[in-house]
């Protein structure tokens, strides 16, 4: 970084349309408070590129996979990120969710980034996948997770309290390099409050596609639902991911929309549209960081459904916002959904709670400074050293 010209930050995030959903405002918040921004992340579309660029951010293309788990192709994706850290000289970088944190974080050693923020969007299948791979993976996972995390130079951002007291038991990272800001916040002008819709009543999970989403758990609900003769629709909003290995195959969803237990549009670009069209929110995930589709949810003033996990309960409070049901049991579920199905008082008084909780906790702009400080003052931390340290070679 040359004399008077901006500090450079760099994202790492795997998709550019992840990027696009989750982390444009504090992207917007930082090139307003005098950042140069640069995003690295894998280009799907040219269109998300170009959003992206459109707002004055240069895109650098990688190439890389998220199911990947051939150690070689981790160690050469770990190899060009660290090229990249060298040729860009940032100030600062931010690495999002597991992949770039691992990668990204031992090519920041590798390439002496004076400042990282390490951003984990939850802890996923390294603390709760069950399969064969993922329990012989996991503790070299957390090595080099303790490597890439626990640095001077370093500040790791968790969404959820639960999630950081985890971190802190399992020892891989000292609590003066941590820091709680919840989530990426959600637009409250955009999702705003609106009656319920007329109509049979809609409950939605809006997520990817993915078994750890409770997505099957949903599905054997509403199959209780439609036995007890509860009138429901229940509609599963999003894409597959064929780069997760909990993604649920193609002909299993359509066996369930043939078998009339749920509706499946797929992806729907406009979720506040979705929102207003919908009674009740709804997510059986198994954990989350912090989940949007329920911010943009409370925002639009709708109760919740959802597991009594990590994340999920930050928005979804018991009795307040919504209902939490124990995780993988979808007949606690389906006596969720029936409750608020029966309950238009119970509904409403939720739906109101929620977006007070919205605006007053997870306003994004509100969540998009909080970072900005952070980033202010990991790079304020790496000049004062660095001038410590021409003072001692001046001596």
């Amino acid at each position: 970084m040359g004399a008077g010209s901006p500090p450079k930050l760099i994202y790492l995030v795997t998709e550019d349309w992840y990027f696009l959903s989750h982390r444009m405002p504090m992207a917007r918040a930082a090139r307003d408070a005098g950042f140069e921004v640069v995003v690295a992340t894998r280009v799907n579309r040219a269109e998300d590129r170009q959003a992206i660029e459109t707002e004055g951010f240069r895109v650098v293309p990688l190439d890389w996979t998220r199911g990947s788990r051939n150690p070689l192709t981790e160690l050469m994706e770990m190899a060009a990120i660290a090229r990249l850290y060298r040729r860009e000289k940032p100030a600062i970088v931010h690495h999002v969710a597991m992949k770039p944190v691992l990668e990204g974080g031992i090519a920041a050693w590798i390439a002496d980034v004076p400042a990282i923020v390490n951003a984990l969007t939850g802890l996923g299948a390294v603390f709760i996948g069950r399969g064969l791979a993922m329990r012989l993976l996991r503790p070299a996972i957390r090595l080099i997770l303790r490597v890439a995390l626990d640095h001077p130079r370093s500040r790791l951002v968790m969404q959820n309290q639960d999630d950081l007291d985890l971190m802190l038991r399992k020892g891989l990272v000292s609590p003066d390099r941590t820091v709680l800001i919840p989530g990426s916040g959600v637009d409250i002008a955009k999702f705003a409050p609106s009656p319920e819709p007329a109509g049979p009543l809609t409950a939605a999970l809006v997520a990817r596609m993915l078994s750890d989403k409770g997505v099957g758990e949903l599905v054997e609900a509403a199959r209780l639902l439609k036995q007890r003769g509860v009138t429901l629709r229940v509609r599963l909003v999003g894409p597959r991911d064929d780069h997760n290995p909990a993604a649920i195959p193609a002909d299993q969803l359509e066996a369930w929309v043939r078998e009339g237990l749920v509706e499946w549009p797929g992806e729907v670009k406009d979720v506040a549209g979705l929102w207003r069209d919908t009674a009740i929110a709804v997510l059986p995930s198994y954990r989350e960081g912090l989940p949007k589709s329920l911010l943009e949810a409370a925002a639009s003033g709708r109760p919740m459904i959802a597991t009594d996990v990590p994340g999920c309960r930050e928005v979804v409070r018991h009795g307040e916002t919504g209902l939490l049901v124990p995780p993988r049991d979808p007949v606690a579920l389906a006596d969720a959904l029936q409750t608020l199905a029966g309950d238009a008082g119970l509904r409403r008084r939720y739906g109101q709670a929620a977006r007070k909780l919205a605006e007053e906790r997870f306003s994004d702009q509100a969540i998009a400074q909080a970072m900005v400080r952070l980033y202010q003052d990991q790079v304020a931390r790496a000049e004062r050293k660095a001038q410590a340290e021409r003072g001692l070679a001046g001596n």
